[in-house]
């Protein structure tokens, strides 16, 4: 299993939060979501066929891209 933290500077809000978590967990491989939005930090735990290149991408296309 891989762990990796997001920096994404467009969250503000506990909502912005959900949307991310709801969007990635439709990722197949994608196992948990956590969020902060007062460090606007996401950890996300995948296996495959997950890859950190479809969550950056998934990322993207809902507005929330990551650094």
């Amino acid at each position: 299993m891989e762990k990796t933290t997001l920096s994404i500077p467009q969250i503000s809000c506990g909502h912005c939060v959900n949307t991310i978590k709801n969007e990635l967990q439709e990722i197949e491989g994608v196992s948990r979501v956590d969020g902060d939005p007062e460090t606007k930090k996401v950890t996300v735990e995948f296996d495959s066929p997950a890859t950190i290149e479809k969550i950056y991408t998934l990322l993207k296309e809902i507005g929330y891209p990551a650094e």
